[in-house]
């Protein structure tokens, strides 16, 4: 499975892609040239119970740390798989 990602000014979002269907999305803004906000991740029944939704959030955690940013979350989902301590370098406290 294969996460893409897309940007557009000051807003972006990952997402998962098949058959031209969008399975699974997570949407953030930028708050600051290095701060983006996760704000909305949901994923399709069809890839429920796969891990997809970590995924994208992982995604977004390799974005961060390749380009020296921070991680705020406003999503619950996000804000939970971003807690655990592995996320506390990009993580904003």
């Amino acid at each position: 499975m294969e996460i893409l990602h897309h940007h557009n000014n000051d807003r972006g979002r990952w997402y998962i892609q098949a058959g031209g269907e969008i399975l699974g999305e997570m949407t953030y803004y930028h708050n600051s040239p290095l701060i983006i906000t996760i704000d909305h991740t949901e994923v399709s029944e069809k890839l429920k119970g796969t891990g997809s939704g970590k995924k994208l959030v992982e995604a977004a955690v390799a974005y961060a740390r390749e380009n020296q940013m921070k991680i705020n979350a406003t999503c619950p989902f996000a804000a939970k798989v971003l807690s655990a301590e592995d996320y506390n370098d990009i993580r904003v406290i």
